[in-house]
Formats: C-alpha cells, structure tokens, sequence
C-alpha cells in the first residue's frame, strides 16, 4: 500500500505560479513513477508530468516549458511547480504511483484544488 497527500493548491491569478507537493509512504516508493494528473469539471482526467526515481520525466504538451517535476528520493516526495498558469490549467490535481515492477499498481491521493482566476 502507497499513501499519497497532496498539498499546495489554490487560488491564483493568470500568469502566477504554485507549487504543488506530494508526501508518498509506503514500501519501495522508489520503484514507483510519481507523477500528476489532473481533471476539471466535465472532463477526464489527463495526465500532466511525471518522473521516474532516476529523473526520468516526462510531460504533456499542453504544459511543456510552464511546469516542472521534481523528487527528492530521499524523502520520497514530488512536486510540481507551476508557472505561467492560464485558466485552463484549473482543475483538480491529483498525485499518483505508479509501480513500475510487477505486479503493476497504482495510487492516487486524494487531489488538491487549482484555480486560476483574475
């Protein structure tokens, strides 16, 4: 079993920043990819970064140059700093586990809340 708690939402104007963390406990989170996902009303939710214990990391196109991923594997937490943030990018945003050994699992937390409004 993973736990994961975000933290770091809020509310901010078009053009700031966040950042969001995200404390992982657990067994072997370094065989976990770490990442974030988000979703707005009406929507499905997508996937937004992720990153591997090695620093491996990948992103979606949609937010490419705006967000970066970090980990600190020793402490076995990830965040996501947002700058730039537009109105699209509000959502709720959710970390997530990925096991990357078998068998294959994963975990959310429970979300935090962006908004981006002026």
């Amino acid at each position: 079993q993973v736990q994961l708690v975000e933290s770091g939402g809020g509310l901010v104007q078009p053009g700031g920043s966040l950042r969001l963390s995200c404390a992982a406990s657990g067994r072997m989170i370094g065989s976990y990819r770490l990442g974030w996902y988000r979703q707005a009303p009406g929507n499905q939710r997508e996937f937004v970064a992720s990153i591997t214990s090695g620093g491996s990391t990948n992103y979606a196109d949609s937010v490419k140059g705006r967000f970066t991923i970090s980990r600190d594997n020793a402490r076995d937490t990830v965040a996501l700093q947002m700058n730039g943030l537009k109105s699209e990018d509000t959502a709720a945003y959710y970390c997530n586990a990925d096991r990357l050994v078998s068998p294959s699992r994963q975990y959310w937390g429970q979300g935090t809340q962006v908004t981006v409004s002026s």
